[in-house]
């Protein structure tokens, strides 16, 4: 698998991006010019490599301005923010699903299915992940979100709000598989 390492960046944010990405905290304090610049640059990961417990941080919320999600953002840098991440279950044939964990790592919520598709950012390939359950609340519903590896195990996620028919993006986050990155905690 390819890392963001390998591929050129040009960055022209106050933020800059990392020349390489090994770990989820390394995105903590990048803004939305930053991260989309790695988004762009990162990789399909193979679905099946996506499972178990995944670490998991909101990043930016460019949908709001700054002055309403700095507040947000810097309490998501810590260990109290409610969403812990996301856990997945791959079932072959390029198929899966998986919840998001909130409050406890024991508490899990919000049902979604995985598949790869196209990116709603930039049409490039992107792993989708489908809330539009009968079982999850109608506005979890409308959540659309994708994810892309930046390096093994690190992943990097919009999350896009539709209203009526129409994709709205709202937020960066990114995952982290402890199990795959290097180093501990």
């Amino acid at each position: 698998m390819e890392t963001i390492a390998a591929r050129p960046l040009d960055v022209h944010s106050p933020a800059r991006a990392p020349a390489s990405i090994r770990r989820l905290d390394q995105l903590l304090h990048l803004d939305h010019d930053a991260l989309t610049a790695l988004y762009e640059h990162a990789t399909l990961p193979r679905l099946e490599a996506i499972s178990g417990d995944l670490r998991g941080r909101m990043l930016a919320v460019p949908a709001v301005p700054s002055l309403v999600s700095a507040l947000p953002v810097a309490w998501a840098r810590t260990g109290s923010f409610p969403w812990r991440g996301k856990s997945f279950a791959p079932h072959g044939e390029g198929r899966g699903e998986g919840n998001n964990r909130v409050v406890f790592d024991a508490v899990r919520l919000f049902r979604f299915e995985t598949f790869a598709g196209p990116s709603r950012h930039d049409g490039q390939p992107a792993i989708q992940l489908d809330y539009d359950h009968a079982e999850n609340p109608f506005f979890i519903r409308k959540i659309e979100d994708e994810i892309r590896e930046l390096a093994p195990g690190v992943y990097l996620g919009q999350a896009w709000l539709r209203v009526g028919d129409e994709p709205h993006f709202v937020l960066w986050f990114g995952l982290e598989d402890r199990r795959r990155v290097e180093g501990t905690f």
